[in-house]
Order: C-alpha cells, then sequence, then structure tokens
C-alpha cells in the first residue's frame, strides 16, 4: 500500500478502503488514549460532533472496516486484516460490545464485505480463495492509482461460518453485496457482462436482474428501509478520454475510482437521480432511519486530503450537514436496526501507524 504525509502524521489506507475509493487516506491521530479493553470508558469525541454520544472503540489493532450490524442489532460482522500490511481482510463477528470476536471465513484469499440475513443465522460475503487461496498480488501502479477488478465471488454460511456455498460462479468480479430489508433479494457489483454494473439477485442465487445500464463504475449499493429504493455510488466518464481511460482499465480489469458521487434510484433501478455533486470522492452511502436522508462519505472539502468526514444528506441533494470532524480517515457508516446507534470505521485514536479501527457510537437525532 502506498504511504505519505498530511499535517506532519502518516497512515496507511487498508486494502478494502483502497478498493473502496481508490485514493490515499492520510491521518493524524487526535489527542488522548485510546482504550485498550472491552467495556473502557467512553472516549471523547471531536468538535462539532453533535449527532454523536458515548464514542467506544470495538477493535485494537490492524485494519478494521465495513461492520454491518445483525437484524438483531446484537452482533457486527466486519473484515479485519490482523496486522497492517501482513496478511488479507478474513470476515469476523463480533457483539457490538466488542466481545466475542470470532473468524467465521476461511482464512484463505481476500475476503469482502460482509451481511447478515435470514434472521442472522446465515452470512454472505466475497472470496478469492476459490481462484487463488494465496492474497492477490496488487496491481501495477503504473497507470497511476488504480485497483483491480479481482476475482471474487459471492459466498453464504452458517453465521458460524460452516455450510459454506457458492452463490456466483462466473470468474468475474462479484461484490459489494447487501439484502434487502425483507431478506429477498440480494443487491451486488458484478462486471459480468463486461461493465461495473449492479445486478439483484434472490437469496438463493436466482433470478438474476441487472438494474444499472450506464457506462462506468456502479457500486457499494443498500436498500432503503423500507425496500423501495437503492442508494449507491457511481463514478461515469464525462468525456471521450474518460470513457478511452476507463475502458482500457477495465479490459485489464482495473478500474480508477477517484472521484465517485452518491446515486439513488427505485429499487429495480428506475428513476435514477444524482444526489451529490460534490467532487472528490462520496461513497459508502447508507439510508438513516426515516428513509428520507443519506449518511456517506467525502473528502470534498481537500480531495487531496485524506481528511474523509461523514455527512447527512437530503434525498433531493439539500440540506448538507457534516457529522464527524475527526481530521483522518471516518467511513463506512451504519445505523443500527433501531436506529439508535451508529458504527463506522475511523483510524481516530490509532495505537500505531497505520491502524483502522471499528468504532461505535450513540446516535443522537
Amino acid at each position: 500500500m502506498r504511504q505519505g504525509t498530511f499535517n506532519g502524521c502518516r497512515s496507511r489506507l487498508p486494502g478494502w478502503a483502497a478498493l473502496a475509493i481508490g485514493v490515499l487516506v492520510l491521518g493524524c491521530a487526535p489527542s488522548g488514549t485510546p482504550g485498550t479493553e472491552v467495556g473502557a470508558s467512553a472516549l471523547a469525541l471531536e468538535e462539532g460532533e453533535t449527532h454523536l454520544a458515548n464514542l467506544r472503540q470495538l477493535t485494537f489493532g490492524g485494519n478494521n472496516a465495513e461492520a454491518y450490524f445483525s437484524r438483531s442489532g446484537a452482533q457486527l460482522i466486519f473484515q479485519r486484516q490482523e496486522k497492517v500490511g501482513e496478511g488479507c481482510d478474513q470476515q469476523y463477528i463480533m457483539n457490538i460490545d466488542g466481545t466475542g470476536m470470532r473468524r467465521v471465513s476461511n482464512g484463505d484469499g481476500r475476503t469482502t464485505c460482509g451481511y447478515f440475513y435470514d434472521d442472522d443465522q446465515r452470512i454472505l460475503y466475497s472470496s478469492t480463495f476459490e481462484h487463488d487461496v494465496a492474497c492477490p498480488v496488487p496491481p501495477d501502479q503504473s497507470r497511476g492509482y488504480v485497483w483491480p477488478l479481482g476475482h471474487l465471488e459471492i459466498y453464504t454460511a452458517r453465521a458460524d461460518g460452516t455450510d459454506l456455498q457458492r452463490l456466483t460462479e462466473n470468474g468475474a468480479y462479484n461484490a459489494e453485496a447487501t439484502v434487502s430489508p425483507n431478506g429477498q433479494r440480494i443487491i451486488f457489483t458484478s462486471t459480468m457482462d463486461g461493465d461495473i454494473e449492479l445486478y439483484t439477485m434472490n437469496i438463493d442465487g436466482s433470478d438474476l436482474v441487472r438494474v444499472t445500464h450506464r457506462v462506468g463504475y456502479d457500486g457499494g449499493a443498500f436498500f432503503s428501509p423500507d425496500g423501495s429504493r437503492i442508494v449507491w455510488r457511481a463514478a461515469y466518464p464525462e468525456s471521450a478520454a474518460d470513457s478511452a481511460d476507463y475502458l482500457q482499465l477495465l479490459e485489464a480489469r482495473l478500474v480508477r475510482p477517484a472521484r465517485v458521487e452518491v446515486w439513488v434510484a427505485n429499487a429495480d433501478g428506475s428513476d435514477p437521480r444524482q444526489v451529490t455533486s460534490l467532487g472528490g470522492a462520496n461513497f459508502a452511502p447508507f439510508f438513516h432511519p426515516d428513509g428520507q436522508r443519506i449518511l456517506f462519505s467525502s473528502n470534498f472539502d481537500n480531495p487531496r486530503s485524506g481528511a474523509f468526514d461523514l455527512y447527512l444528506i437530503n434525498v433531493d441533494g439539500t440540506g448538507l450537514e457534516r457529522v464527524t470532524t475527526y481530521p483522518g480517515f471516518d467511513s463506512f457508516a451504519m445505523f443500527s436496526p433501531d436506529g439508535t446507534k451508529l458504527v463506522w470505521a475511523s483510524n481516530r485514536y490509532q495505537a500505531n501507524e497505520g491502524e483502522t479501527n471499528i468504532f461505535i457510537a450513540d446516535w443522537i437525532e
């Protein structure tokens, strides 16, 4: 991974974050000492983080991200690299107080994008292990900052990791899968048709439907609380030169997603509308429990920096509001099913250079 400097501090962008946004995150840790045990006292928030209270750190060390609640709100599934710069991300489950952490993927290849379904009896995630049990080789950066569209397939397993079954089998990039609130449909990103598009399918992999149809990158989709809409990140070429570059990279199973914006549409892909036009990287969108607002991460204030914060915005693009103010990386946020808590990944309070951990806080409306 690449390293650099920002305001005198250095922080390595975890592999999962590099894949998600295609930019280098460089941040500085806030003053203070992080808790090192489950149940440690609440940590100090940054000035202006008025939507948050009772901040707790759930993981300590390595790179941890994309922590998503179970339907019960009692557990989280997330991906973890045990040591910064060593090994591949694997899937873990823990209780929302940080106890009971256990690996649920098989330890081979690289995994991403875990999600609970079937009343928390089963999980989804993507993995490269059947293509190669070794960690994927990073792409050649001679074309600038690009990330690979690896050989990822979507798998389902019991919540303890047993009964592993494959849901996709096409040799393409199949990842970023989440499940509808009624537990009946999966939405995911795939290159199976030659572009980077969103698809839905039944929970058993049947009834595959493509829901986006525009040349460019579509990814990271979630359903609205009532299941009627979807929100995702998108990057569409704006010129002939952009299109040529995009298609050349795509042919080499690469993409350069440095500029992405938030979009919404009906669950079947109809009536697509752009929500943000901020510039920079606007990604990891998730619906607020009221279904009328979207929480997302962005560095639009300084696209060349690592200052990624959480923002709220109305689905019509109005009412932009900043939620976090930490001068580093805050992203991959999700509301608890009852709307009372927020979980996200941050490199605040890192004990060692390059760490990113999972944090949880009460949500204050």
